[in-house]
């Protein structure tokens, strides 16, 4: 069937992608400016926290397969990513 770690990485990413579909939803509810900007605010919270927990299941599962320096610049490859998503 499906390697454990592709289908844990895999349910991550519906289970976001779920939530932002809800929080569109809610936006559309709510009908309002800055009640919509709140639920918008939330999500920039869950895209990082699903991409950080994603890679990391990931590199543990490729833990055996790579070697320090290529597992190395995945580490850094991927904090360039946080720190071009999260700094201001």
């Amino acid at each position: 069937m499906f390697n454990k770690i592709v289908l844990t990485m895999s349910s991550l990413r519906l289970m976001s992608g779920t939530i932002e579909i809800f929080a569109a939803l809610l936006m559309l509810r709510l009908n309002e400016i800055d009640k919509a900007l709140a639920v918008n605010s939330t999500l920039a919270l869950v895209g990082p926290l699903v991409l950080i927990t994603t890679t990391t299941i990931g590199l543990v599962g490729l833990s055996d397969k790579l070697s320090m320096g290529k597992f190395i610049w995945v580490v850094a490859g991927v904090a360039c990513l946080l720190i071009g998503i999260l700094k201001k």
